[in-house]
């Protein structure tokens, strides 16, 4: 999964990768992305692109892949959000409990150690069912588990994911207006 999200990150930056491998030498792997141009090319291009912006907004990151924890906290953290990130489920489940007050919505794994994605979930819900949140997998299957059980998210993004996806998620999640309840 994490050679998956690379490759998606990489992709997404209209780059490629390059795999050899040699048995009893190992495997190397290059990653190549396009250079900008000039600086007010890439000015250009930057003004051009819109994405959501956050305004400080607290978000808990919980996935046990590091590299999707730093990605994610960096795309999050350069469009105006503030990021704790957790490496399991019983973590972010501390995390939250401590700055409950302030987190406006959990990004979430359906498959971690310890506590996974839907019982993760699950506990939040206890602590506050109004939390938005949103589960992610490399799974195509694990968006399932999370509208059973009363592990309900507030969306789903298939990994890998690009910053626009997550970007555009988490904005939709977050300027929701809660559903009125039928009379």
């Amino acid at each position: 999964l994490g050679l998956s999200s690379v490759l998606g990150i990489v992709k997404s930056h209209e780059g490629f990768l390059n795999v050899y491998s040699e048995e009893g030498r190992g495997t190397c792997f290059k990653v190549c992305i396009p250079v900008a141009g000039s600086s007010s090319r890439q000015d250009e291009s930057l003004t051009t692109i819109d994405l959501p912006m956050g305004n400080g907004e607290l978000i808990i990151v919980a996935d046990d892949e590091a590299s999707i924890c730093e990605i994610t906290n960096t795309t999050l953290s350069m469009f105006g959000y503030k990021v704790l990130v957790a490496h399991d489920g019983t973590e972010a489940i501390s995390v939250f409990a401590q700055h409950q007050k302030d987190v406006k919505a959990v990004i979430t794994d359906m498959m971690m150690p310890f506590m996974d994605g839907p019982t993760t979930v699950r506990a939040l819900r206890k602590l506050n069912p109004n939390i938005k949140i949103i589960a992610t997998s490399g799974l195509a299957e694990n968006k399932d588990l999370t509208k059973i059980n009363g592990a309900a998210a507030d969306g789903f993004l298939q990994k890998p994911f690009t910053a626009k996806q997550l970007l555009t998620m988490l904005h939709r999640i977050l300027t929701s207006q809660p559903l009125m309840p039928a009379n």
